[in-house]
């Protein structure tokens, strides 16, 4: 919606040399501004002056001049457009508007060659116009980058959900290892009494009885080291095992990949050269699709220096159509040039630029293909190249592993060796030490090393569960932190996946329900319905098969007897196209926002419409932009509201 005019700037436009204008400032005040005048009154190439200053570069410099500009003061802020020309055309400069006109010369400036306008008369892919501001490849690689993401979360909530389904097992083993840890120290205690109880039934020396003491001290931490060497030895020996089976799998993932065919640097090259190619291509049918539009206005239209033209078309310059007669002469001014030439040669040449822009569509489209398909080919080639050097080089990393670790395992048996002599030795000592009860007592002794020694293992367990148990729990309060993160990823994928989607459906619900708005208010006799339906086909691009998205033209017509049938889109009369045409265009300019980039719709070439129904139609369009310019014949103005705006001579 537009927004009250009351609170927007007046436009002061300053033109000079611009189409058939060479000088002229005229004000646009907010809202709908009228331009009249009878053909050949500079009327469009005030459009096309206000469209330079807006930033297009669908602009005309007058044929008699070689520099020309267009100074926009909007409110405080003043821009500016200058136009030269050179060898190769007419190059713009200054400082405009907008920085890229491309949406608006879309969507807002409607003059007669207006691409979105054409494409509705011409029965061309409406869904490739609607569609042509937004940026799919970027589109694609925000996609990607946010399954990465998205895939890196879910495999850190897979592994903390892991983590969670385990924290149960740890609990219960804590709670084993605390039970057995319980039960081993009331058996420490249990023997520790018996033995005091044997201690205080005989007489014995003190210093013998801690010399035994002392012994079995040593025998309990020999004991205890050769325990530590034998766990070194079982987990050097679990992890030879886990080579071992590692290597085995990676030797046969090693025989199943084939050594990769093709030529990396070969490829990369190639789409380098083909990526250089479309950039070529796409700058040639952009420059083509202008060449080709602007011409085709120039030849239409009031691009040049209509009023002299139609002064001497009509001798006396009085009572003829001036448009008519120009039409009429088989020759012409160029616009280029300068030179007098034959229509019927610029529109030969028009007819060969345009079937040269359908070869270079053709050919870009043949290049995109062939860019995927090495791209694809290109990825698959270094997938494999980089799983078949990663194997190789896991496998010689197995192998350094695998001998290290049999050399940590050789070293422990003769420790382990070493060790055991070494607590038979001290068991020795401490059985040769003569005490009251001694066998007895030794035995006890035996039991109670025996019970200190599980102790000190179950307690170091029961630290490793509890840390573990600790780390996990941890671990686990982010868990919902990354669920949330991950839902917000997907959300901002849903939306990337959905966005052409959406922005196509918007498009056609858009046109649709602004046709349907408008046929009633033109009321045009037996034409029920204008409408666009959205359906996907299959088509063949280059050696591919790929789906893409239609916007077919729908025309729904009343019959004699009051019954309804689709009729051809081809035979919708002349004012029925211009509508379409405007109102497709309305439905690109609201579903892209083009009203919060340039506040400007201009109108242009309504002459096929009735009078009436362009003050509907104008009507209709204010209440949709802040600023609507229309150039209109004095009789059809006529039919507008008062209130507007009327600007009746550009000198």
């Amino acid at each position: 919606m537009s927004t009250d005019p009351a609170s927007l700037s007046r436009t002061r436009v300053e033109v000079s040399n611009v189409g058939g204008i060479d000088e002229a400032t005229v004000t646009i005040p907010p809202g709908v501004s009228v331009l009249t005048g009878r053909n050949a009154t500079n009327r469009t190439s005030f459009l096309q002056a206000l469209m330079a200053g807006l930033g297009s570069e669908r602009s005309s410099l007058k044929g008699d001049a070689s520099e020309g500009s267009v100074t926009l003061t909007i409110g405080d802020q003043t821009y500016t457009r200058t136009l030269t020309r050179t060898e190769n055309g007419v190059a713009f400069g200054g400082d405009p508007y907008l920085d890229d006109p491309g949406v608006a010369d879309l969507f807002a400036f409607l003059l007669e060659s207006n691409e979105a306008r054409r494409a509705v008369a011409r029965g061309d892919d409406l869904r490739e116009i609607i569609m042509r501001p937004i940026d799919t490849a970027r589109i694609e690689s925000d996609i990607e980058a946010a399954k990465r993401e998205r895939d890196d979360l879910e495999s850190r909530i897979e592994e903390l959900d892991e983590l969670e389904r385990e924290l149960p097992e740890l609990e219960a083993e804590r709670e084993e290892i605390e039970s057995e840890l319980a039960d081993a120290r009331e058996k420490l205690a249990a023997k520790e009494a018996e033995l005091e109880e044997l201690d205080a039934g005989v007489e014995e020396s003190r210093e013998r009885k801690a010399e035994l003491e002392r012994a079995f001290e040593r025998v309990r931490d020999a004991r205890a080291d050769l325990d530590d060497l034998e766990f070194d030895l079982e987990t050097e020996r679990s992890t030879i095992e886990q080579l071992e089976a590692e290597r085995e799998e990676l030797e046969s993932t090693l025989d199943a990949l084939d050594e990769p065919d093709g030529d990396l640097d070969a490829l990369d090259g190639r789409v380098d050269e083909l990526r250089e190619r479309k950039r070529s291509l796409d700058e040639t049918v952009d420059e083509l699709g202008s060449v080709v539009n602007f011409n085709r206005e120039m030849l239409d239209g009031e691009g040049i220096d209509l009023d002299g033209a139609a002064d001497a078309a009509s001798g006396d310059g009085s009572g003829s159509d001036p448009t008519a007669e120009l039409v009429a002469d088989a020759e012409t001014t160029c616009w280029t040039c300068g030179s007098t030439v034959e229509t019927d040669q610029i529109e030969a040449t028009l007819d060969r630029l345009r079937d040269l822009r359908s070869a270079k569509l053709e050919e870009r489209n043949e290049v995109r293909s062939e860019i995927d398909e090495l791209t694809d080919r290109r990825s698959t080639l270094r997938e494999r190249r980089s799983k078949r050097e990663r194997t190789e080089r896991r496998l010689d990393e197995i192998e350094g592993d695998i001998e290290a670790a049999r050399e940590r395992a050789s070293d422990l048996e003769a420790r382990i060796a070493d060790q055991e002599a070494t607590v038979e030795e001290l068991e020795s000592t401490a059985e040769s030490i003569e005490v009251d009860n001694h066998d007895e007592a030794l035995e006890l002794h035996r039991e109670i090393n025996g019970v200190e020694l599980r102790i000190e293992r179950l307690e170091s367990d029961l630290a490793s569960v509890e840390d573990e148990v600790a780390e996990r729990e941890a671990a686990l309060s982010e868990r919902e932190d990354l669920v949330a993160e991950r839902e917000a990823v997907a959300d901002r994928l849903a939306d990337l996946r959905t966005r052409v989607d959406r922005i196509e459906g918007e498009a056609v619900d858009a046109f649709n329900d602004h046709m349907s708005t408008v046929l009633d208010i033109l009321s045009y006799d037996n034409l029920d319905r204008i409408w666009i339906e959205r359906r996907e086909v299959e088509e063949r691009e280059g050696r591919r098969k790929v789906t893409r998205t239609r916007f077919d033209l729908h025309v729904v017509r009343s019959a004699a007897d009051g019954s309804a049938y689709e009729d051809a889109v081809g035979h919708l009369s002349e004012s029925e196209r211009e509508v379409t045409g405007l109102v497709f265009a309305l439905a690109g300019y609201l579903v892209h926002d083009v009203d919060e980039t340039v506040p400007f719709v201009l109108l242009d070439s309504l002459e096929a419409i009735d009078s009436d129904r362009i003050a509907d139609l104008v009507d209709y369009f204010r209440d949709h932009a802040d600023h609507l310019v229309a150039a209109l014949l004095p009789e059809d103005a006529q039919a507008l509201d008062d209130e507007y705006a009327y600007v009746e001579t550009i000198d």
